[in-house]
């Protein structure tokens, strides 16, 4: 793999100016064909070292259409990604590209969460909630509360609905792994009733915890983005 001139890592490019370079122009860093060797093309391996323009060309070879902003909070959550993971694959990339382009305003975002859990000890869990104001002039709140569950994601669950005021019934909880090895990206699906409707979230994270709490989190928004906005005094009042 290592080998000079013939290895697949001869071509493989990992640091984020390296990647800039050979997008540009593939002899900065190469000084001769991959082809010529028997490597179909050159590799950019994504990772912690790795730029947005790497991202971005990887983006559109997997047939995405971002604009510059949804870009950009993509990288903003790839670097937070690759700081967990040694190499970030398609599908995390993918995953990640789902999560950016959902219009769905996050009202309420995680802001801490601990949990406590064993063969002897009752589940606990405690979550702080950063709840965004509904225009710009509004000050953030930090939420936090504390309750006991069957079982930590159970706790955090509840928890979170103590917070929020919403208790809907889960439905379905569904977890897979999004790629393969010991730091793999965990993908959490969970369905939810309320108020005789049906509501989806998801998120994905190294961590199962973390990724139940932000899909039952993506939820609550959804709940609270559908249900009509509170009626003002000035509103009640007939216009004359």
């Amino acid at each position: 793999r290592n080998k000079a001139i013939v290895g697949e890592n001869a071509f493989a490019h990992e640091a984020g100016i390296h990647q800039h370079g050979v997008l540009k122009d593939r002899r900065t860093y190469e000084i001769i064909d991959p082809a010529e060797v028997g490597v179909v093309r050159s590799r950019l391996v994504l990772g912690k070292h790795s730029g947005r323009h790497a991202l971005a060309a990887r983006v559109k070879e997997l047939g995405f259409e971002l604009t510059d902003e949804q870009l950009d909070r993509c990288f903003g959550q790839f670097k937070v990604l690759a700081d967990k993971k040694k190499e970030v694959f398609d599908e995390d990339i993918e995953a990640l590209i789902e999560d950016v382009v959902k219009e769905v305003p996050k009202v309420y975002v995680i802001d801490s969460f601990h949990i406590s859990s064993g063969s002897a000890t009752i589940p606990t869990a405690a979550v702080r909630l950063r709840k965004n104001g509904e225009s710009k002039r509004s000050e953030t709140q930090l939420l936090e509360d504390a309750a006991c569950g069957d079982g930590p994601v159970d706790a955090v669950y509840k928890t979170i609905s103590r917070i929020v005021g919403i208790a809907p019934t889960l439905t379905d909880y569904h977890i897979r792994a999004v790629t393969g090895g010991r730091d793999a990206l965990g993908e959490v699906n969970i369905e939810v009733s309320h108020e005789g409707r049906t509501f989806r979230g998801r998120a994905v994270s190294t961590d199962i915890i973390e990724a139940s709490a932000q899909a039952y989190v993506d939820v609550v928004n959804k709940i609270v983005s559908t249900e009509p906005a509170p009626t003002t005094p000035e509103e009640e009042r007939p216009r004359v």
